[in-house]
């Protein structure tokens, strides 16, 4: 390699002779290879992001590039030695890395990108020693502390030499045969039969029929009450595209672990009782069923992931490459709530909205569907009926029908409650991208979310907002409750007025767009600029006047992707976490709350959103003591409400 160039944010020697008494491991050639890797190919960033993360760079330039790049991967925009050096300089640190010279002179000196990983191994290999020689000299010094007693001192060194342990173990996919006890002979493949099923069968007939199976690219959300079963469904729907159809499946289990899966499996295969197999007290008739199952799961392709506290980023990685090893044709997630987010956020409605974000992204990055489930909060509980709505789901708040949207086409502004009743998709809207610039957005579709509370948001320049009491605003801090807004707050407003995006293809977001010269932008501009905020010149502060509750109004929801947000009357709002979902269902069982009802045994799978079909609440029955659904003979769901398509549901 050449000659290594003298970046700036290399750790000094006087810093490197104060934490060590010699040069700490590393390998400059290796983390320059890592980065320009990550530059000349995408499946580098996903491969080495397992293995490596920005502490694990010795030399600051090069951490500093890696979180630059991680970021521009994660949004979903190129990565090159251009989008770099623009998103170093957004972030005032082009000049720290050396330039873009310095990102020109790493393309040069990488070998091989297809090598990528192995440069990753070498770096966080001598990661790992730094944090040896780190853990070891802080044992030392709880050694000569005398301020500590002798056995919180060891406790404390094995927690640190765990940790270092811990850091240098990477835990992997884990393939169903390797958990069963014994391996058993394959049982003869099902033959397949001509079908309207275009996708994944789940094996519940008449939801299959509604979605013509799980789609490529789709993020497909199943949420319920603690109790309701959706760990349940979730392995009945993996073990029969697994077992039957020989599809491989990788099931992320953060809340149960691998052989407390394998026991809910091997029950519902070998319709044995669930209870009876947990604790081993299993009858001579169950012994040969049990047998037969475990045949067919230790031929499955089911990989199964119980790492606890996993990341999204994880998540796209191991799918990856477990789709490069062995392919994968879905992913699954029990359960949503409990994945960590890659990076902190304001609050936990954002981190969520984030985790939704990233595993659609992930669907369409490997064209397979992928499920997700989810945790319901306590509403339904203060229903007289107590089934599960879309507002359930949503952390975000609701728009009356006079909120005006800022369309991106034509510059001109069109309500929310006129757009839902003419049924328009794919709109072209004004919203902001994660660099505070205004970009065009599509509002795929609005809906109704029934009557709630509204409040009145007025601000300095005289712009005036109408929300529900969680709907969130765009403020210097992130995005925060239109009810948690005092007298005082800034909220974001647009700063200057765009050109229309008036061609067929519209603009990709994350590119800036033309403003418009002349007084309309400093007409929009607010009054009250957050001072030491910064942003760009698209955006300004407006200052909160006064915030009240003006009574209880229809209100409406919309889908913005890929940003999530849009502009209504004149202010940049958030909108509903579930907008990524392409299918959301609830897993409902009325003998939860009602054990005598005349629907004992019975589930329902509402399919509350379907992007591309029709609406419909599928039956089911519940042998629980299997730990298995079943499908049901057709027919009126006593108790179940009508649920026809509202305007606009049907296919994009």
């Amino acid at each position: 390699m050449a000659a290594e160039p003298q970046y700036i944010g290399a750790p000094s020697p006087a810093a490197a002779t104060e934490r060590y008494d010699r040069i700490p491991p590393h390998n400059l050639d290796a983390e320059v290879s890592v980065v320009g890797s990550m530059l000349l190919s995408k499946n580098a960033i996903a491969e080495v992001g397992e293995l490596v993360g920005p502490e694990d760079f010795y030399r600051g330039a090069h951490r500093t590039m890696f979180e630059a790049i991680r970021a521009l991967y994660e949004r979903g925009e190129p990565v090159d030695a251009v989008t770099l050096a623009d998103e170093l300089e957004r972030r005032g640190k082009l000049d720290d890395v050396g330039g873009a010279v310095a990102i020109a002179d790493i393309l040069q000196r990488v070998p091989m990108a297809a090598n990528a990983l192995h440069y990753a191994r070498i770096v966080a290999e001598q990661a790992l020693r730094r944090r040896l020689i780190d853990a070891g000299t802080s044992i030392a010094r709880l050694g000569y502390d005398p301020a500590d007693g002798v056995n919180e001192a060891v406790d404390a060194a094995e927690a640190l030499v765990y940790q270092v342990a811990q850091r240098g173990r990477l835990r992997d996919f884990v393939a169903m045969k390797d958990l069963l006890l014994a391996s058993f002979e394959r049982i003869e493949r099902l033959h397949e039969q001509r079908s309207p099923i275009t996708g994944l069968a789940t094996g519940f007939v008449e939801f299959d029929e509604v979605t013509a199976g799980l789609q490529p690219g789709n993020l497909v959300v199943v949420a319920a009450r603690p109790a309701m079963g959706k760990s349940t469904w979730v392995t009945n729907v993996a073990t029969h595209i697994t077992v039957e159809q020989r599809r491989p499946v990788v099931l992320f289990s953060l809340e149960m672990s691998q052989l407390e899966l394998v026991d809910r499996m091997l029950a519902a295969q070998a319709r044995v009782d669930f209870d009876r197999l947990r604790t081993g007290r299993l009858a001579d008739s169950d012994w040969p069923k049990l047998s037969q199952a475990m045949g067919r799961l230790a031929e499955a392709p089911l990989y199964i992931d119980e790492t606890p506290g996993i990341n999204l980023m994880e998540v796209r990685s191991r799918s990856r490459r477990l789709k490069h090893k062995h392919g994968l044709d879905l992913v699954i997630v029990d359960y949503m709530q409990l994945m960590q987010p890659h990076r902190r956020a304001e609050n936990r409605v954002q981190e969520v909205s984030e985790l939704s974000r990233g595993l659609k992204i992930l669907a369409k990055e490997l064209d397979i569907p992928v499920v997700a489930l989810s945790q319901l909060s306590r509403k339904p509980e203060d229903r007289t009926d107590r089934r599960p709505q879309l507002a359930d789901l949503r952390e975000s708040g609701c728009l009356p029908a006079d909120a005006r949207v800022w369309r991106a086409d034509t510059g001109t502004e069109v309500t929310m409650g006129r757009l839902h009743a003419s049924g328009r998709r794919n709109l072209p809207v004004w919203s902001v991208d994660a660099s505070h610039r205004l970009v065009a957005g599509i509002m795929t579709h609005v809906f109704p979310t029934g009557t709630k509370p509204v409040f009145v948001v007025d601000l300095a320049s005289g712009r005036q907002l109408k929300a529900s009491a969680n709907h969130p605003l765009l403020t210097p801090g992130g995005w925060c409750r239109v009810d948690a807004l005092v007298a005082g707050s800034a909220v974001a407003v647009p700063g200057r007025v765009p050109d229309p995006v008036r061609s067929a293809t519209l603009r990709p977001a994350g590119v800036p767009l033309v403003a418009r010269g002349g007084g309309d932008g400093a007409a929009r501009a607010g009054p009250d600029r957050a001072a030491g905020v910064a942003t760009s010149a698209d955006l300004d502060w407006d200052a909160v006047v006064a915030v009240a509750e003006v009574g209880v109004q229809p209100v409406f929801d919309a889908t913005v992707v890929p940003t999530h947000n849009f502009v209504a009357n004149d202010v940049v709002v958030s909108n509903s976490i579930e907008q990524d979902a392409d299918i959301v269902g609830f897993i409902y069982r009325d003998e939860v709350y009602n054990p005598d009802t005349p629907a004992k045994g019975e589930a329902e799978l509402i399919v509350a959103k379907h992007r591309n079909g029709p609406l419909r609440t599928v039956r089911l029955s519940f042998i629980g003591h299997q730990a298995r659904f079943a499908n049901m003979a057709r027919g009126p769901l006593p108790g179940a409400p009508s649920r026809p398509a509202p305007p606009g549901s049907g296919p994009l």
